[in-house]
């Protein structure tokens, strides 16, 4: 049985503990825990229990006083043995340590020009890598400058992990230096959210941070890291200890210090555990769950696979992924990052007319797809049809399916792994060929009209169609295209024909604009053979172009194409009929082709004076990527009908 007594006599019987010796034996078996608040919280216990000294709890090792070893190390330790190449940030001297000692790994460490394109490049290494992106930023608006990246992490299913400093434990609380409550912002961002206060923590809870991002359904992981957690014990210990106590309160105090040191610094380098990966776990779909998809397949006339993102995740290579789809023949709709992954011709990838082959589909399966506003919530599968769910999350899997839609079979699985055994289980099958060839006769349509739209001359500037598509025939195989935008990427979404897997990178669900630095950034670094671009529109090119400045000083060439009209024109098309104004909604035709020259890059501008050279303009462009430069091409536009009616909220 318990009984709790409090001493408010702060820290006295602390400071007792923590260095007079002759009390643990007084103690021994007796105290079970000691919580230092606004007073000393001894939890007794049954004689019965008493097993270890007082001191096996709470002081868990020597302490090496004159050692300079830092917690940063044990940090960057981690990272190696977890294959990490880039650590991404903006420096700040609560998380140095860090920074230092991952540098020293041979980790690259890449600072960005803001906190937000530091987890937007690690979350683009992680789809790109396979393994965790990291991103380390200092406490306080360090952290909070995250947010929004780290939500989009979140919402598009990448395994971050954010390190954010903090300020030392014992100062949380009295007002030190960017202090605030961070573990609590981070609540609905993320996985799960550890704060460190022991050096000898760090390895157990990095490996634990890794598996939980990648485990599952992959995600973004917070570590708050203290500053006295990563500083050498004598670096701490001067900026905390009382040297001359001059009164009883401050010396009980500084013995209390003493004791808080103890702890945070006990064991920290002695008997250092692996910093070896943990496995990593996700789910299969069953055998039965395969084959009853294979039956529902074969006794269908009209197949249609909805391919979502989670099929580009390890562990199951894309290649094959991208091989299964294509023996098994089954119309296939790509979006998000599997945009690209049958290549840029395939005969059974369609880009248009979804809704109404969904409408004469029988079986439908949504390979990592899920029935959000992108499908109407479920209300454009067909009502009579077998629809096949599978996801990692179950939530997501079965989202809207009581309201609007109803599985014939759903499966919490890897999509890839799904994706694969059923090819095997259908070997042999095709479907028929006159449903494909109804669907690639409705593609047909849908792209002599797009032509025909891209041959109208606009009221001002150049034909954003026309202009996509002079783009895409100079795209190179070896293409990683970053969407950041509204209208103008909308648009490119149904132009452009991304040339292989993991070619196409957007913000994912949470559509945010302001992804494009960063996400070129981590690209450019993680697949340096390619050539990236990032497609901008006028108004999102405002959140990251600053980042020019963060290629050229890391020797990271990306080259990008503004759509310039002059606006936030995903916006106006709904806002100006229904509303009656296009208020807030104007931006100029600026020339932002200036602002790189100044941050090191090149600048290049397109309109209707030089539109007879625009592919000689983007071939320029490419050749000077070559040879190690950043370009922008600013190219005005007009506005067309061609996405009227598209959603913005």
């Amino acid at each position: 049985m318990y009984i709790s007594i409090y001493f408010h006599i702060k820290y006295l019987l602390a400071a007792i503990l923590a260095n007079k010796t002759t009390y643990f034996d007084t103690f021994r078996g007796l105290v079970h825990r000691v919580e230092f608040s606004h007073g000393v919280h001894l939890s007794f216990l049954h004689p019965g229990n008493w097993r270890e000294p007082l001191y096996k709890y709470i002081l868990p090792g020597d302490i090496d006083e004159k050692s300079t070893k830092n917690g940063g190390e044990l940090v960057a330790e981690v990272f190696k043995s977890h294959g990490v190449k880039f650590v991404y940030t903006l420096v700040g001297g609560h998380v140095s340590p860090i920074l230092v000692a991952s540098e020293k790994q041979g980790i690259k460490v890449v600072d960005t020009r803001h906190e937000a394109s530091a987890v937007f490049a690690a979350d683009a290494t992680a789809r790109l890598s396979g393994k965790v992106g990291v991103a380390v930023v200092t406490a306080g608006p360090g952290v909070t400058n995250t947010i929004t990246a780290v939500k989009n992490a979140q919402m598009a299913e990448s395994p971050v992990i954010i390190i954010g400093g903090a300020a030392a434990t014992l100062a949380k609380g009295r007002g030190a230096l960017q202090d605030i409550e961070q573990i609590g912002l981070f609540k609905s961002c993320c996985k799960k959210s550890y704060s460190v206060t022991a050096i000898r923590q760090i390895i157990p809870t990095l490996k634990e941070a890794c598996q939980v991002a990648m485990s599952g359904t992959p995600g973004p992981v917070f570590v708050e890291m203290p500053i006295d957690v990563l500083y050498p014990y004598s670096t701490v210990a001067q900026e905390s200890v009382l040297k001359d106590p001059k009164n009883i309160l401050q010396w009980i105090t500084s013995k209390y210090i003493n004791y808080h040191l103890k702890y945070v610094f006990g064991g920290a380098f002695e008997n250092v555990p692996s910093t070896d990966p943990l496995p990593v776990e996700y789910p299969k779909a069953t055998a039965e769950q395969i084959s009853e998809t294979a039956k529902l397949v074969r006794e269908g006339k009209k197949p249609v696979i909805i391919v979502g993102s989670q099929a580009t995740i390890q562990p199951t290579p894309v290649d094959d992924v991208a091989a299964a789809l294509t023996e098994m023949g089954i119309p296939c709709f790509l979006g998000g990052m599997a945009r690209g992954l049958l290549g840029a011709d395939s005969s059974i990838q369609m880009k248009h007319k979804r809704r109404e082959a969904l409408k004469d589909a029988d079986v439908v399966i949504l390979a990592g797809a899920i029935c959000d506003f992108r499908l109407g919530y479920g209300r454009s599968l067909p009502k009579k049809g077998k629809i096949v769910a599978v996801n990692r999350d179950k939530d997501k899997m079965l989202l809207n399916s009581k309201q609007f839609w109803h599985p014939a079979l759903a499966a919490q699985s890897d999509v890839g792994y799904f994706l694969t055994e059923l090819a095997k289980e259908l070997k042999g099958y095709k479907p028929d060929p006159a449903w494909v060839q109804t669907l690639r006769d409705r593609e047909d349509v849908r792209e002599k009209e797009l032509d025909e739209k891209a041959s109208k001359v606009t009221d001002k500037h150049l034909n954003p169609i026309k202009v996509l598509q002079a783009f895409d025939k100079v795209l190179p195989d070896n293409a990683i295209l970053v969407a950041d935008g509204g209208d103008f990427v909308g648009s490119a979404a149904y132009v452009l024909r991304p040339r292989k897997p993991l070619s196409w990178l957007d913000p994912g669900p949470f559509g945010t604009l302001g992804v494009g630095g960063g996400f070129a950034l981590g690209a450019k670094l993680s697949r340096p053979e390619s050539q990236v671009w990032v497609i901008y529109g006028d108004g999102s090119l405002g959140y990251s172009v600053m980042e020019y400045d963060s290629f050229v000083r890391h020797k990271a060439p990306v080259l990008s194409i503004v759509g310039n009209d002059a606006g936030w024109t995903q916006i106006a098309r709904e806002q100006v009929p229904m509303l009656g104004s296009d208020v807030a909604c104007k931006l100029a035709y600026s020339n932002y082709q200036d602002i790189v020259p100044a941050l090191g890059g090149k600048g290049e501008l397109i309109n209707r004076d030089n539109e007879d050279k625009m592919e000689k303009i983007l071939l320029d462009a490419q050749e000077a990527n070559k040879k190690g430069e950043s370009v922008l091409v600013n190219v005005l536009i007009g506005r067309t009908d061609f996405r009227d009616g598209s959603i913005s909220v």
